[in-house]
């Protein structure tokens, strides 16, 4: 007497809903890089070296925070 073969179910695909990327997450880094290679071809468009410098101001009171 032979024993009932089993077939094996199909494998699922990848080419579900889950498998696909929403539109954005193609269209965010495009955004991106392109603003940022606007950014290094016409670095006068760049106004964040103009004025008070936050940044090491930023360093310098964290700095003071820390000492004490």
């Amino acid at each position: 007497m032979s024993a009932p073969t089993h077939t094996r179910p199909h494998p699922a695909t990848r080419a579900g809903a889950a498998g696909r990327l929403p539109w954005w997450a193609l269209a965010l880094p495009v955004l991106a890089f392109t603003a940022l290679l606007a950014l290094i071809l016409n670095p006068s468009d760049a106004h964040a070296a103009a004025g008070d410098p936050a940044i090491p101001h930023l360093f310098e009171r964290m700095q003071q925070l820390i000492a004490h």
